[in-house]
């Protein structure tokens, strides 16, 4: 049924297990992978009383930013290759991750979107917002929301 999934990934405990059962998923289906790390943009300074410095200029930044995406992403990869999965890894700067990773999934011609949920509830998911819930709102592509049952 699903052929091209785009599995975003940040590099946290609760995506790494994401990717994990992403790519029983895509085994199981007869599917391959892409794996995508939306790369925060360099932060604009702000100036005035109590404002921290940061003596990182926007190259070092990017320099860095790329570096953490191509470690995260190869981690993915890896767990994929070890599984017999086909992948490929993709990477953008954009400071609004739901966007970028429907931007992806056009580009890609992915037919599904496999991402995790943190499961807050109430006042905590309206205040945090969710890049899931994001995406499930702004996206015509399937999306399958992977919970992972917390530890008793």
């Amino acid at each position: 049924m699903f052929k091209n999934i785009l599995v975003p990934t940040d590099g946290s405990d609760l995506s790494t297990s994401t990717v994990r059962r992403a790519v029983s998923f895509a085994q199981e289906a007869g599917a391959k992978i892409l794996f995508f790390y939306a790369q925060p943009d360099f932060p604009m300074p702000i100036y005035g009383e109590g404002a921290l410095i940061d003596p990182t200029t926007p190259e070092q930044f990017a320099a860095s930013a790329k570096a953490e995406a191509d470690r995260i992403l190869a981690e993915a990869k890896a767990m994929a290759d070890a599984s017999s999965v086909e992948s490929s890894c993709d990477t953008v700067v954009n400071e609004v991750p739901y966007e970028a990773i429907i931007e992806a999934a056009r580009r890609h011609g992915c037919d599904l979107i496999f991402m995790s949920s943190h499961g807050r509830r109430g006042l905590a998911s309206l205040l945090l917002g969710s890049e899931t819930q994001k995406v499930l709102t702004h996206c015509r592509i399937p999306v399958l929301v992977y919970r992972e049952e917390p530890a008793a």
